[in-house]
């Protein structure tokens, strides 16, 4: 059974910086693209990067681009969200999500995380 994990989420100030963790069992992640994505209340769940099985291809949604980095160590089927000169909006529930093809469309996706909280301060 494939299963993902978040974890790095909590509290920050604007301009502050997080590191968000995707960690995915077995041989179901090494083959795969991983997503990121957000949902804030009352908002559709967005789409925040994606990174291809090989690490090689990247890609940002605009609000993020420049100040969130997305990375993965195979090694340890773990993906990496670096957010960096957070700001009030970026607040949400971030989720990451396995893909063939990850693209930033929700349903390319089949197996999502629990999804970890993001609160950015004023």
């Amino acid at each position: 059974q494939v299963q993902l994990g978040e974890s790095g989420g909590g509290l920050v100030q604007a301009g502050g910086s997080l590191r968000l963790s995707c960690a995915a069992s077995g041989r179901s992640f090494s083959n795969y693209g991983i997503g990121w994505f957000r949902q804030a209340p009352g908002k559709e769940r967005e789409f925040v990067a994606s990174i291809s099985w090989s690490g090689s291809n990247t890609h940002y949604a605009d609000p993020v681009k420049g100040r969130f980095t997305i990375s993965r160590e195979i090694a340890k089927n773990t993906v990496y969200l670096q957010m960096s000169s957070l700001k009030p909006e970026d607040t949400a529930v971030y989720y990451c999500a396995r893909a063939g093809r990850p693209s930033e469309n929700p349903q390319a996706y089949d197996y999502w995380g629990q999804g970890t909280q993001v609160t950015v301060s004023s």
